[in-house]
């Protein structure tokens, strides 16, 4: 008889889940915390180090972000979009990717872009981390 795995020991399957990639959804999620810690680190980093007060302000690294989260998104959201049951996935997932462009591309609401960034990669981050989990779930049954 073949010996099992623990549960908690299984590796990550990089192959093909219901349409899309359990890497590309983890990559996703990360480029999302990158976005999130560059956010909310420098309020307190800028305190210590004010070479990194110059670099937040940059509008090119918020630019630069999103067009590191976008690539993998739009390739998740194009392979889960027939499958059933990913309303919610979708739903998050184009709401956070939409924030995240309107901020980095949107002069105008530049006044708001600290809001509308964190709004926008909490949401895609979680709907990443949601749809991970829920694929995560289905295959250990």
């Amino acid at each position: 008889m073949a010996r099992q795995q623990p549960l908690d020991l299984k590796p990550i399957s990089t192959t093909s889940y219901g349409g899309g990639s359990a890497s590309l959804d983890l990559y996703a999620a990360g480029v999302c915390a990158l976005c999130l810690t560059h956010c909310l680190a420098p309020a307190l980093l800028v305190a210590f180090v004010p070479v990194v007060a110059q670099a937040t302000g940059n509008h090119l690294v918020h630019q630069s972000l999103v067009l590191l989260a976008a690539p993998a998104t739009l390739w998740v959201l194009y392979k889960v979009f027939p499958e059933e049951g990913n309303r919610s996935f979708l739903v998050m997932a184009v709401g956070g990717l939409g924030l995240l462009l309107v901020a980095a591309f949107v002069e105008t609401l530049s006044a708001h872009e600290e809001l509308i960034t964190v709004s926008g990669a909490v949401l895609l981050g979680f709907a990443h981390l949601r749809r991970w989990s829920r694929n995560r779930r289905r295959l250990d049954q």
